[in-house]
């Protein structure tokens, strides 16, 4: 019945959403914990893949997966895991199709320090699997 094809529709859309979450979830926590296997997992590493981060002491991006890879090396072989704890404040998850697009808060905090930052994640759905494509992410400052 039309009742129950509408129900599958919604149900289909939440787990897709539920999903988008858990994967932007994974992406952050892997970089925050220096797991490097894991982060990689949640990019769909494509020539196309681009990361993006502003603050108040400047702008840094980068294109492509292999650059990206590349870019945080250093990163991956030098820094210490983070007990910070992560949380993200959804303000937008949509799907259209293989593709999605999120917009949250996102709030790091551990006994030193608090951050927050505006974040959007660009995913495509690859082989029944969300990935992660674009990051931006601004800081936010208290105005």
């Amino acid at each position: 019945s039309f009742s129950f094809a509408l129900t599958c529709l919604v149900a289909f859309g939440q787990s897709d959403q539920e999903a988008i979450k858990a994967v932007i979830a994974k992406e952050t926590q892997s970089f925050m914990n220096v797991d490097r296997k894991n982060w990689a997992e949640t990019w769909h590493q494509a020539p196309y893949s681009y990361w993006s981060y502003s603050d108040s002491t400047g702008t840094s991006f980068v294109e492509g997966w292999e650059t990206l890879s590349k870019t945080f090396d250093e990163y991956f072989k030098t820094q210490k895991p983070s007990k910070a704890k992560i949380t993200n404040e959804w303000i937008e998850v949509r799907v259209y199709g293989n593709g999605a697009y999120a917009r949250f808060i996102q709030k790091v905090s551990d006994e030193i320090d608090r951050d927050e930052t505006s974040q959007m994640r660009v995913l495509e759905k690859k082989d029944g699997k969300w990935k992660v494509v674009c990051v931006g992410a601004i800081a936010k400052y208290s105005r």
